[in-house]
């Protein structure tokens, strides 16, 4: 079989008990890489330290994955201009990290018999993001209003 050391250096082509002797040398692990291959290939390596790389990799994959899942935003239906301007700051930067926002106007009781109020505030978070396509238009699902915002 064709030997490998931990450096990546091609040590040569040696018998199965002679590479088990090199890595037991250097007390590391003899692995198989490529067994279908003439001469098979193997790697002398840290195979604890090899599972651990590759489930890093594995994890950082899987964060970058994540970024395109949805954020959500919650506004009330009186909320003060400051506070919405607070709001579409953080809106933004949600856009930016996600491409994805959610924006939830919750009502709480009797807040519910004037619901223009919540579509008036959702129109100028809205307006106020910037250039953004809605996704889903703002509709009631129970006692909020909800719609989907991403970025063009």
């Amino acid at each position: 079989m064709r030997v490998i050391d931990h450096e990546g250096k091609l040590i040569g082509v040696l018998s199965k008990e002679e590479a088990l002797q090199k890595a037991h040398e250097t007390q590391m692990d003899l692995v198989e890489i490529a067994p279908r291959a003439v001469p098979p290939v193997a790697k002398i390596i840290d195979f604890n330290r090899f599972l651990y790389q590759l489930n890093k990799k594995k994890r950082k994959s899987s964060k970058a994955g994540r970024s395109g899942e949805t954020k959500e935003m919650w506004l009330t239906p009186f909320i003060a201009e400051h506070d919405l301007a607070a709001r579409v700051a953080r809106g933004k930067e949600l856009l930016k990290e996600s491409g994805k926002l959610k924006a939830v106007i919750r009502f709480r009781r009797r807040q519910l018999s004037r619901r223009e109020f919540g579509f008036k505030v959702m129109e100028k978070f809205i307006q106020e993001l910037g250039e953004v396509s809605i996704e889903k238009a703002p509709h009631f699902e129970g006692m909020s209003l909800v719609a989907t915002i991403t970025k063009k």
